[in-house]
C-alpha cells in the first residue's frame, strides 16, 4: 500500500507539472533521454550470431532501430570493442570474432558497421553512442586468441585471470595509452554523438575464481619508485588517472561528444544507510561517486536493476543518493532492468521507475534500458510504455555545461496545396542542427513531430479527424519549426499563424 501511495503522489505532481507548462502560450517539446543497450559481446543482441552475411547483420540492425523509433526512443547505445577489438575499420585494433566468427576478418561484402549504425541512427533522428569496454582483452566467448589479438601483440598489458579471461592491467601506461588512442580515434572518424563505458573496471572476483587481481609485479615496481598507496588506494588512483584522461581526450577532438558511465548501481553499502550489496570501491576499484563529483562525465548511469520495493536494493533510495552526489549538475540517466518482462506487474514496475526518475531529475529526465532484448520480447512493455511514458516523442535533454549558444532559427514559408499546408525550411549553419521540431495547433491544442537534419519541407493536412466519443474536425491554425543542435539546445521559433 505505501509503495503505491508514492507512486500516486508522484503521478499527481507530475500531472500538475505538466499542467502548468500547458499554459504557456508557445509550444515546448518534451525532455527525456530514452536509450537502449545494444550489446555485441558474445553475440547477446547484435549481430544475432558470427558470420552472418553482410545483408543479414544490416537488416538486423535496420529492425532494431526501426523498433526503437517506433516506440519513440532517441538514443541507441552501441557495443563497438567487446574485447580489444573493433565494430569498424580500425588501424589499432583487429576486427571482432562476434562479426565474421574469425578475429581480424573483415565483413564480406565490406562494409563498416559502426558508420552504417551512426548513419541509421542519425536517419532516424537518434543519437548513436558506442560503448567500448577498456579492460576487457578477451572474453571467453571471443573464440581462440588470434594472432591479431591484444594477447599477443601487448602481452606485456595483459593478464590471463583463473576463467579463462584476459585482462589488462589498468595501472600499465601502455593500457591507458591505447585505451586513449581508439577513443580519440572513434571520436575523431566518425560522427558519433557519445562514448560510453560500462561497469567493468578491475575485474568482478569471480572472473579470476575469487582470488585477487595478478598485479603484484605492477605493485612491487610503484612501490620500488617510492609509492606510498594502499594496493586499492593505487588500484582506484590508476582508474581515476585513465577517466579524466578519456574525458579530456573526447572534448578536445569534438566538445559536444558526450562522455558517459553506467558504473554498478552502489557505490558502497551503507551509502545511502539501508543500502546493502556489493561494493564496487573495494571490489572493482572503481572510486565512481569521485568521477561524478568531479565532473569528469556528461551523464552519469548508474545500473539500478533492482525493483522499487526491495529495500536493501531500493531503486528510488539509490537514485536520490546518486542525485545528492550530483554537485556538478550533470545528466544522471539511471539503467533499469527492463529484462523484468512483459505483463501488467513487471510493466508497472518500470513505468514506476521511468516516474520517479522524472521526478527525481526534472530538470534532466532520462533513462536507458537493459537490453533491447527485452524490448524486443516483451511486446506488452513495448506497448505500455507506449501508451504510457512514451507516448510522445522526446528530445535529448540540453547539456549546458558544454554549449549554451541557440542555434539559428529556420526561415520558414507555407504554400497552400488544396486539403494540405506544404511548409519549407532553409536553415543558416546547417552543419550544426541535429534534427527539426514542427509544432501544429489543430484547434487548441499543439502537437510536434520530430524530424532529421536532412529534413527541409513537411506536408501537413489541413483538417483532421479526432476520435473521441464523439468525433471532431480540427483545423490546423498554426505552426512553428525550430533546430536543434548536437548539444540538445533549441532554437527560437517564429509562431506562423494560418
Amino acid at each position: 500500500m505505501l509503495k503505491k501511495t508514492i507512486i500516486f503522489t508522484l503521478l499527481i505532481c507530475l500531472i500538475v507539472l505538466q499542467g502548468k507548462s500547458q499554459i504557456v502560450n508557445s509550444p515546448k517539446a518534451q525532455r527525456e533521454f530514452r536509450a537502449a543497450w545494444v550489446a555485441s559481446v558474445a553475440n547477446i543482441n547484435w549481430p544475432s550470431k558470427p558470420g552472418l552475411s553482410t545483408q543479414q547483420q544490416q537488416d538486423e540492425a535496420i529492425a532494431l532501430l526501426d523498433m526503437l523509433q517506433k516506440n519513440n526512443f532517441n538514443a541507441v547505445i552501441f557495443q563497438i570493442r567487446p574485447q580489444a577489438d573493433a565494430f569498424y575499420k580500425s588501424d589499432l585494433e583487429p576486427w571482432s570474432y562476434y562479426l565474421t566468427g574469425e578475429q581480424g576478418k573483415a565483413p564480406d561484402p565490406y562494409y563498416d558497421p559502426l558508420e552504417f549504425w551512426v548513419n541509421a541512427a542519425h536517419e532516424r533522428g537518434m543519437e548513436l553512442h558506442v560503448w567500448l569496454n577498456p579492460y576487457r582483452a578477451h572474453h571467453i566467448a571471443g573464440g581462440p586468441v588470434s594472432d591479431f589479438s591484444v594477447v599477443k601483440k601487448h602481452p606485456d598489458l595483459v593478464v590471463k585471470l583463473k576463467q579463462g579471461y584476459w585482462w589488462f592491467d589498468p595501472s600499465k601506461k601502455g593500457t591507458q595509452d591505447l585505451a586513449v588512442a581508439v577513443v580519440k580515434d572513434i571520436v575523431k572518424r566518425y560522427d558519433i554523438d557519445g562514448v560510453h563505458f560500462d561497469d567493468y573496471f578491475y575485474p568482478y572476483a569471480e572472473y579470476n575464481g575469487g582470488a585477487d587481481f595478478p598485479d603484484d609485479e605492477s605493485y612491487a615496481a610503484y612501490q620500488s619508485k617510492g609509492g606510498k598507496l594502499s594496493r586499492g588506494d593505487w588500484r582506484r588512483e590508476q582508474v581515476n588517472i585513465f577517466v579524466k584522461r578519456i574525458y579530456k581526450t573526447i572534448k578536445a577532438e569534438k566538445k559536444h561528444v558526450k562522455f558517459g558511465i553506467s558504473p554498478f548501481g552502489i557505490w558502497r553499502p551503507g551509502y545511502p544507510e539501508s543500502i546493502r550489496g556489493m561494493d564496487q570501491y573495494d571490489k572493482l576499484y572503481a572510486d565512481a561517486k569521485l568521477w561524478l563529483n568531479k565532473g569528469w562525465i556528461d551523464y552519469f548511469m548508474p545500473q539500478l536493476y533492482w525493483q522499487i520495493n526491495n529495500i536493501p536494493l531500493s531503486f528510488p533510495v539509490l537514485l536520490n543518493w546518486w542525485n545528492s552526489e550530483n554537485t556538478k549538475h550533470r545528466h544522471l540517466w539511471p539503467g533499469l532492468n527492463s529484462g523484468l518482462g512483459g505483463g501488467e506487474k513487471n510493466s508497472d514496475e518500470i513505468i514506476n521507475q521511468i516516474m520517479i526518475s522524472r521526478a527525481t531529475t526534472p530538470l534532466s529526465p532520462g533513462v536507458a534500458h537493459w537490453s533491447i532484448a527485452a524490448l524486443l520480447q516483451h511486446e506488452s512493455l513495448r506497448k505500455d510504455l507506449l501508451a504510457g511514458p512514451y507516448q510522445e516523442e522526446a528530445l535529448v535533454p540540453q547539456s549546458l555545461w558544454l554549449n549554451k549558444k541557440l542555434p539559428a532559427s529556420p526561415s520558414v514559408s507555407t504554400e497552400n496545396r488544396d486539403n494540405d499546408l506544404y511548409i519549407k525550411w532553409t536553415q543558416k549553419d546547417a552543419k550544426d542542427v541535429f534534427k527539426y521540431v514542427v509544432y501544429t495547433l489543430y484547434g487548441s491544442k499543439w502537437t510536434y513531430r520530430t524530424l532529421n537534419t536532412k529534413s527541409s519541407f513537411l506536408q501537413l493536412p489541413k483538417t483532421i479527424e479526432l476520435n473521441g466519443k464523439v468525433k471532431s474536425t480540427q483545423t490546423l491554425k498554426a505552426i512553428m519549426v525550430t533546430a536543434v543542435d548536437r548539444t540538445g539546445n533549441e532554437s527560437k521559433g517564429e509562431i506562423i499563424n494560418l
